[in-house]
């Protein structure tokens, strides 16, 4: 073993130490290479941006995707919607404020039998003119002795009606706003291009909730509704667009924010949507709505008949096979009918209650057919001429000496309907 002198030993604690302190003041010189120095004489640096700038794709690089994805950016707030949520955005934006929420108020009486005022129903309707006229249902309406408009902006304005045709259930209401509103207004569209599986929106006040926008699509096409015991209106649009009470006369309209039907009424179990709701074309609105303007009335054509409803009693009676159609009671002399070949009756008989008999005339033709709509009742027979107009032709089929017979017959005014029977 060898051995150290206490000599040896210092040198060597010595060397160690020495041997150390070079080691410590070479890695302190290596990091002062790679950390910056602090100069005191600038000014404090500047925040880094939050994010960098992304270098742009080359189109022409291989494998590069030059396909548009639409991304959320602050310059472009649209992108965080998706095409069918602009498209909503975009139509609800424009039309919103011209769907105004109509309230009535009909005359009613108290329990000592005086009269009073009470609160009617209440629907939609939309401005179709800068000047105040709003087109809506004639059933919102109904029976109304006051009628209160409400825009968007919460003012609110005294209707009056200035006309109203219960065949197609379109009635046009007329308010004054001030001569410093501008109205907004929505525009007819087109309901022949339609087609099942096309998206609608629907613009209402359902439950008094104002300017409700619900969506779906046309379910169907053409469709007749009988709305009451005497009108058929045909050729309606059928949407699942939620309709609820309340709807009524408002905007049934396209994705570009046109009107293409006035939403009149559901089916429904429960009197809620259940998906099955009706609009009355804007194609027949158009035309009831221009007659309505100008002459305060549909200027429609009409068979210059005495029409009576067939019945099973009325058969019997008669000895006739058939029991339904429409029985000729009487024909406007000089009228298209006449001239048409259609046929009068010549037996009178009375007809109706004990207490309030009518007379009507036995023997004449029954109409079972107007152009290709079978008549079975009087609803069917008002709703195929809802159309026409006088000076039109049509084919009439009739019932008679038990054939049935096809005749021309050319429609003639309202105007001139019972005045030379």
């Amino acid at each position: 073993m060898k051995l150290y002198s206490r000599r040896h030993l210092v040198r060597a604690l010595i060397a160690g130490i020495l041997f150390g302190a070079a080691a410590a003041l070479a890695a302190m010189y290596a990091m002062a290479g790679r950390l910056p120095v602090a100069d005191k004489s600038e000014s404090p640096a500047e925040p880094l941006p939050q994010e960098k700038e992304e270098e742009k794709a080359d189109p022409e690089a291989v494998g590069a995707d030059t396909s548009v994805i639409p991304t959320a950016t602050k310059t472009s707030p649209d992108a965080i919607y998706t095409q069918d949520e602009q498209q909503n955005i975009f139509v609800y934006e424009k039309c919103n404020e011209a769907v105004v929420n109509i309230t009535t108020q009909v005359m009613g009486v108290n329990w000592f039998l005086e009269p009073i005022v009470q609160d009617g129903g209440s629907g939609s309707g939309s401005i179709i003119d800068k000047r105040g006229y709003v087109v809506t249902n004639v059933h919102v309406i109904s029976n109304a002795s006051k009628i209160t408009i409400a825009l968007a902006d919460g003012s609110t304005y005294e209707g009056k009606i200035i006309g109203q045709d219960v065949e197609s259930d379109i009635a046009v209401l007329k308010f004054d706003p001030p001569a410093n509103v501008e109205l907004k207004t929505i525009d007819f569209g087109d309901s022949e291009k339609l087609k099942v599986g096309q998206k609608v929106i629907a613009i209402g006040n359902p439950f008094a909730l104002e300017r409700t926008m619900t969506t779906g699509i046309i379910s169907g096409l053409g469709r007749p509704i009988q709305e009451s015991k005497n009108v058929i209106i045909r050729n309606m649009i059928q949407t699942d667009a939620a309709i609820n009470p309340g709807n009524s006369g408002g905007p049934l309209l396209d994705t570009n924010g046109k009107m293409v039907g006035i939403n009149t009424m559901i089916i429904s179990n429960s009197g809620s949507s259940a998906g099955v709701g009706f609009a009355v074309p804007v194609t027949t609105a158009r035309r009831v709505v221009n007659d309505l303007l100008q002459f305060g009335k549909v200027n429609r054509g009409v068979i210059n008949i005495v029409p009576v409803q067939m019945t099973s009693s009325i058969a019997q009676y008669a000895g006739l096979k058939i029991s339904t159609g429409i029985l000729v009671s009487s024909v406007g002399k000089g009228s298209g009918a006449e001239r048409g070949g259609i046929r009068g009756g010549t037996k009178a008989v009375q007809y109706g209650s004990r207490w309030d008999p009518t007379t009507i005339y036995l023997g004449g033709d029954i109409i079972i057919g107007i152009d290709n709509i079978t008549i079975r009742t009087y609803a069917d027979y008002t709703s195929a001429l809802e159309s026409k107009r006088p000076g039109d032709t049509v084919s009439v089929t009739v019932w008679r000496d038990g054939k049935s017979h096809k005749l021309k017959v050319t429609l003639d005014s309202a105007e001139n309907y019972t005045t030379n029977l």
